[in-house]
């Protein structure tokens, strides 16, 4: 895969950006319900407010806006609208049948812009990460606190639904697969295994990005691992990246971003939210206030690729990527090819 090479020389050479918030922005639509369901989805049988990643089939201009917003901020990664799109997550909308088409269409979105952006500048080519999110199920916690040993689902469910999910963003177009805000281990491993099968079976390299979440100041993922515990669980695959977001502040997520950039040599990521939100759940640092608390990552070169997660936009992105560029990117103990 030519995108590939370039993705490594690229990497090799500055700080990558990866975009922010897909739902902070799509909250700024104030779409209705009638905005979710469109024409086609307008006699569907159960509600669909909410279920963002339907927005690339309904509303794609909305999406392709977004990216676009994000890579004219400096971006260098976008990640597709698809945050939910397993057969899994999409049953509180009775649209699995949906799931490849979702799927398939956000990354032909994403791949669109980014196709224009590197035309216009070959020197700073565009990568789309095809973006796998948790599933709202755990397959290391029992959701009934009465029966601590009862599973929701099974590996071999999640396996199946993410190995779906990311045949449809590589046929798409992704140059990347991002398992992303891993909350358990467990469902990640499914889906690395997925995305596995499918390296083997198409004969293809497939950069993968892996991001936990440490949920709390125990310093743990809600399954119950340490950032340390959390690389060793993922390590045995040849990654792009691995790297944490979500759940916690820049500032806040600094110490396990040591852990994991001491020990690992895959490339790091981190994109952490727009602070702690507040009694209202919103985040309120600012883009200037943000991109401070990440310089600490850049001067301790932790880094090789930074974005936002929840409450940050464009101008946050542009102030992260004004102030990374003039630092080094972390250096690799070994190279990964």
């Amino acid at each position: 895969m030519k995108n590939s090479e370039q993705l490594y020389k690229a990497l090799g050479e500055r700080i990558l950006i990866l975009d922010g918030a897909m739902g902070t922005m799509i909250q700024r639509y104030n779409f209705t319900e009638e905005d979710y369901r469109g024409e086609r989805f307008k006699d569907w049988k159960s509600p669909l407010k909410g279920n963002n990643d339907l927005l690339s089939l309904t509303q794609p201009e909305a999406i392709e806006e977004i990216h676009r917003k994000y890579l004219l901020a400096g971006a260098d990664i976008i990640e597709t609208n698809t945050f939910s799109g397993t057969t899994i997550a999409m049953a509180d909308y009775h649209m699995e049948d949906l799931v490849y088409e979702l799927n398939y269409e956000s990354a032909k979105i994403a791949k669109k812009v980014c196709d224009e952006f590197t035309a216009q500048n070959p020197n700073k080519p565009r990568f789309v990460a095809g973006s796998i999110g948790p599933t709202n199920r755990t397959a290391s916690l029992s959701p009934d606190v009465n029966d601590p040993g009862y599973r929701a689902i099974t590996f071999d469910e999640l396996r199946i639904a993410y190995k779906q999910q990311a045949e449809a963003l590589l046929d798409g177009g992704s140059d990347i697969l991002l398992v992303e805000t891993i909350f358990d281990t467990l469902n990640a491993k499914a889906a690395l295994f997925a995305i596995d099968e499918i390296r083997e079976e198409r004969n293809i390299t497939i950069p993968i990005m892996v991001s936990g979440t440490i949920t709390d100041a125990s310093g743990r993922t809600l399954s119950g691992q340490t950032a340390e515990a959390f690389l060793i669980s993922v390590s045995h695959l040849n990654l792009l990246s691995v790297g944490f977001n979500c759940a916690l502040g820049a500032k806040q997520l600094t110490p396990y971003l040591e852990t994991l950039s001491h020990n690992s040599d895959f490339y790091i990521s981190a994109y952490p939210n727009a602070g702690l939100p507040n009694a209202f759940g919103k985040y309120d640092e600012s883009p200037e206030f943000m991109a401070e608390q990440i310089r600490e990552y850049a001067e301790k070169r932790l880094i090789n690729i930074v974005g936002g997660c929840c409450g940050t936009t464009p101008p946050h992105i542009k102030a992260i990527a004004d102030l990374v560029k003039d630092y080094e990117p972390r250096k690799l103990k070994e190279t990964v090819i």
